[in-house]
């Protein structure tokens, strides 16, 4: 498969992780995710989770909450490089709480000649206000 096959195929999948969530569809999500022991999920303000029991659990945890969330986003660059792929790139949330920034990677693996993520890691963003000028 070429390079951008893959390429297409990765950004396509980190659509759908968004589109997962923002649908709170567990099975949607459940399928994009490796199962193995070894996937690691960090959510903002959360501990590091993993195997696929305990980051699955967050997920349905997340999506049973009265939370409904939208994602737009930016700033995202996709690396593929000896059967990994990683996106870096910007989680502008909007929701009834307000909105903010995480700052996030996706991490995929290709396993058994498909993708699947195997790490998620989200960080907030500090605002300017928040932050102190040099």
């Amino acid at each position: 498969m070429s390079h951008e096959v893959d390429q297409r195929i990765v950004g396509e999948l980190n659509r759908r992780f968004y589109a997962a969530h923002e649908s709170k569809d567990i099975a949607a999500m459940s399928e994009l995710w490796s199962h193995g022991p070894d996937v690691v999920c960090i959510h903002p303000g959360w501990p590091i989770l993993r195997g696929w029991a305990a980051v699955g659990e967050s997920w349905r945890r997340i999506f049973a909450g009265p939370s409904d969330n939208q994602f737009i986003v930016t700033n995202d660059q996709l690396n593929i490089a000896d059967g990994i792929a990683w996106i870096t790139l910007d989680e502008n949330l909007m929701s009834a709480g307000g909105t903010g920034t995480i700052a996030a990677t996706n991490v995929f693996a290709k396993i058994d000649g498909r993708w699947k993520v195997v790490h998620h890691h989200g960080s907030p963003v500090a605002t300017r206000r928040s932050v102190a000028s040099p």
